[in-house]
């Protein structure tokens, strides 16, 4: 029986899972595969620190290049994470004429068109299912599972520690710094959340599904990005009397020959799929025109999940290489010269409803005002609520509204002008509603 050896560059958490899979189900794999998949050598920046997996010293290396040029292994799966050396080691092993796989979608994100390229241009394949949505393998259900469906829009939750967060603000009443802190506690957080909390790594990977969904390279950059570090207990609770759950959503579709690509926090209806999509799950809302909408669901996170999706990667590999084939299923779901680079839409063209909160001193005539100004933007209200009176003169109180579809720019525009209104108090929380995209 052959053996397919691997090496992987990167022995942390995931590096771990993905040792231990290999190990674990060695003989079921081999029952699926018709060969055996053998990790042959590991690097880990500190082969001399003890691991909590079952390999000899002379299978652990504190030099990457020796598993990339080393003649046996045949797939070199990197688990390093960060933009360098993760790119330079990928290249090189493309240029040894190794197949690659990655969970790293940072380096997709920034660098993803260069190494599609170069991976084409050897003859070699890449496999990367495990860079979005951990163990749900949404990477393979858009570029094979739908390949014969144009897809209408991804609405997804692909970041469990902003998922987490929200659901403990929504289900214990936890404001947002309590929340953070839980989830740190749990691990589910870093130390530095930011790359999470604000955004970033929800667009990276939206950036990429929007990529080989609609065939045109979506520059992460230009992603538009809200975080949800701006959101406080009291719109969570707002959210729920109005019908609706808060999360942070990341979502791509066409509109008028563009590309409208987001991420930011969103007003989702109780009765939608993803407003039940709590603690660090993941999902994603796929719309395809001849299968309709179908959702994936499923542990975003975490050694093992990313592990599976990893060794299913590496399997799907060494399927091709006991066939003799390369390149059958092209990196970026399209044919190279199928591609073609579509704009994107910016968001101040964005329609969409929205939830409005303002803070207003309890005065006559304050509200009429906020009314005109909208109206004089083309905004029409669907809903008004207001709680109480102020205790106390010069007190201010929350007044909310739910507007009918309006367009950003315009949006924004009357807020401006509702901000220079003497009985407007503080920021006004605008948050958009976008139950539309999952129903």
């Amino acid at each position: 029986m052959q053996t397919i050896q691997v090496g992987l560059i990167g022995l942390g958490n995931v590096g771990g899972g993905v040792a231990t899979i290999l190990t674990q189900q060695a003989e079921l794999i081999t029952q699926r595969l018709g060969a055996r998949l053998m990790l042959k050598r590991a690097a880990r920046r500190h082969p001399e620190h003890p691991i909590d997996v079952s390999l000899s010293a002379s299978q652990v290396t504190g030099d990457a290049l020796a598993v990339i040029h080393d003649p046996e292994i045949d797939i070199v799966v990197e688990l390093m994470g960060g933009y360098e050396p993760a790119r330079t080691y990928l290249l090189e092993a493309l240029r040894a004429g190794k197949h690659v796989v990655t969970a790293n979608k940072a380096l997709l994100a920034e660098h993803g068109q260069e190494l599609f390229e170069a991976a084409a241009a050897a003859g070699r394949d890449i496999g990367f299912e495990a860079s979005v949505g951990g163990g749900i393998p949404v990477i393979r259900t858009i570029k094979e599972g739908f390949v014969a469906n144009r897809f209408g829009a991804i609405a997804s939750i692909i970041n469990g520690t902003c998922n987490y967060i929200l659901s403990q603000m929504s289900d214990e009443d936890l404001d947002f710094a309590e929340a953070l802190k839980e989830a740190q506690a749990l691990g589910y957080a870093e130390a530095d959340p930011h790359f999470d909390i604000a955004g970033i790594d929800a667009a990276q990977k939206i950036a990429l599904l929007a990529s080989l969904a609609f065939g045109s390279w979506v520059p992460h950059q230009q992603v538009y990005t809200e975080g949800i570090d701006g959101l406080s207990r009291r719109d969570i609770a707002y959210a729920r009397e109005l019908g609706y759950r808060i999360k942070l959503l990341a979502l791509a579709k066409t509109a008028g020959g563009r590309l409208d690509v987001r991420v930011h926090p969103a007003f989702v209806a109780l009765d939608s799929w993803l407003a039940h999509v709590n603690g660090v799950h993941n999902a994603v809302s796929i719309q395809g025109d001849a299968v309709g909408r179908s959702m994936l669901i499923g542990r975003g996170a975490g050694a093992m999940p990313t592990g599976s999706a990893v060794v299913g990667d590496v399997v799907d590999v060494a399927r091709n290489i006991l066939q003799g084939s390369s390149g059958r299923v092209p990196p970026r779901a399209y044919q190279e010269n199928s591609l073609q680079q579509l704009p994107l839409q910016k968001i101040d063209e964005v329609v969409c409803r929205y939830y409005l909160r303002f803070q207003v001193l309890d005065q006559p005539g304050t509200l009429a005002a906020i009314a005109g100004i909208l109206g004089q933007h083309d905004i029409s209200i669907e809903s008004v609520l207001q709680k109480g009176r102020a205790h106390a003169q010069g007190t201010p109180v929350s007044v909310v509204m739910m507007t009918h579809e309006a367009r950003e720019q315009s949006v924004q525009r009357a807020l401006q002008a509702i901000a220079s209104l003497p009985a407007v108090q503080g920021e006004t929380i605008r948050i958009r509603v976008e139950d539309a995209m999952e129903t």
